[in-house]
């Protein structure tokens, strides 16, 4: 390895492209994200980042500084599957849109599960992001629910 070529580690690249480090994992073990190991760790250069991104890779920057998140569940109940399920897309739908498809924009990052118990008539909505970015899809949410009553 050249000293002088930039490397980074599956979790840096995990940081930087907003994805777990499971999906980073697996793209270097898919060969599409090239990688040399070193130990027992993956290294990935810069320029194999930018190949794969197609977009230049900004150096690292400074620590931004305190970061606040949310974990929400939001549980529904009363409601059938078809009715679940129907409240399980938009919701999604409304989370992959406002947020460019990979279920982040520019500031915000947003994950959403959804869990279905038959035998309870109940839906969870596990809501996993930074705070405005929650709580717009929480208002979405509850509007939601407000037109099924």
């Amino acid at each position: 390895m050249n000293a002088a070529q930039q490397y980074y580690t599956v979790e840096q690249i995990a940081e930087l492209l907003d994805l777990h480090v499971k999906t980073v994992r697996g793209y270097v073990r898919d060969g599409r994200l090239p990688a040399a190991r070193v130990g027992r760790q993956y290294r990935i250069s810069r320029e194999d980042l930018e190949a794969f991104t197609g977009t230049p890779v900004s150096p690292a920057s400074a620590p931004r500084g305190p970061r606040a998140d949310a974990s929400s569940i939001v549980q529904v109940d009363g409601v059938d599957r078809h009715t679940a399920d129907r409240l399980a897309n938009a919701v999604t739908a409304t989370a992959l849109g406002r947020h460019g498809g990979s279920g982040t924009d520019a500031g915000g990052r947003l994950r959403v599960e959804t869990v279905f118990d038959e035998e309870r008539d109940s839906l969870k909505f596990v809501v996993l992001g930074d705070l405005d970015t929650t709580a717009e899809l929480l208002k979405v949410l509850d509007a939601l629910i407000g037109g099924m009553r």
